[in-house]
C-alpha cells in the first residue's frame, strides 16, 4: 500500500505551479496512485468563495486547502496543492498539520511571471488597479527549507517534474 503525501507548490502567480502539478498528476496516475489537485483558482471559486485577498482571508484560504490536503493524505491519496500561498507561517502550519509534506518552490523571476501573465493581472496590479497583489505590493515569502526548488525560468516543466519525482522517490512516497 502506498502512503499519502501532500505536494505543496508555492510561488508567484505565473511561476508554473499548475503546469508542473498537472505533469506530476499524470506521472503519479501512471503509477496507479490516487491523486487530487487542489488548484488555487478552483478552490477560490468553490471552497473559499466570498473570501477576499486580505492577509487574514489569504491565510484562511490556505488553511482550508491544507485541511483538505490533510484529509486526503491520511487516506493515502497524493494531494497536490497549487496555490500561491505567499506566507511562510501558514505553509509551516499546514506542514505540521499534514505531516507527509513535500514543499515545492516554483522560483521564477517577477519579469518572467509578468511575461507569462495571460490574464493581465500583473499589468493591472502595477497600474494600481489591483491592490495587495503578491509580488507587486504584497510580499511573497520564499521557503527556507523547501524540499524541492524548481527554477522555472531556467528549466522546462518536464525538468522540474523530474526533480520532484526524484525527491518523492528519495522520500519513499513513490
Amino acid at each position: 500500500m502506498s502512503k499519502g503525501v501532500t505536494i505543496w507548490f508555492t510561488g508567484l502567480s505565473g511561476s508554473g505551479k499548475s503546469t508542473i502539478a498537472r505533469i506530476i498528476e499524470k506521472r503519479l496516475k501512471a503509477l496507479d496512485r490516487k491523486v487530487e489537485i487542489l488548484d488555487g483558482d478552483v478552490i477560490r471559486t468553490n471552497l473559499s468563495k466570498g473570501l477576499g485577498f486580505s492577509k487574514e482571508d489569504r491565510d484562511t484560504n490556505i488553511k482550508r486547502i491544507g485541511f483538505v490536503c490533510h484529509l486526503l493524505t491520511r487516506n493515502d491519496v497524493v494531494a497536490i496543492s497549487a496555490a500561491i500561498s505567499p506566507y511562510r507561517e501558514v505553509r509551516d502550519y499546514n506542514r505540521s498539520l499534514i505531516g507527509n509534506f513535500v514543499e515545492v518552490y516554483t522560483k521564477c523571476s517577477l519579469d518572467e511571471c509578468v511575461k507569462r501573465d495571460t490574464k493581465g493581472l500583473y499589468k493591472k496590479a502595477m497600474a494600481g488597479e489591483i491592490k495587495g497583489f503578491t509580488g507587486v505590493d504584497d510580499p511573497y515569502e520564499e521557503p527556507f527549507h523547501g524540499e524541492v526548488v524548481c527554477e522555472t525560468d531556467k528549466e522546462t516543466p518536464e525538468q522540474s517534474a523530474n526533480k520532484i519525482m526524484a525527491k518523492l522517490k528519495e522520500l519513499s512516497y513513490v
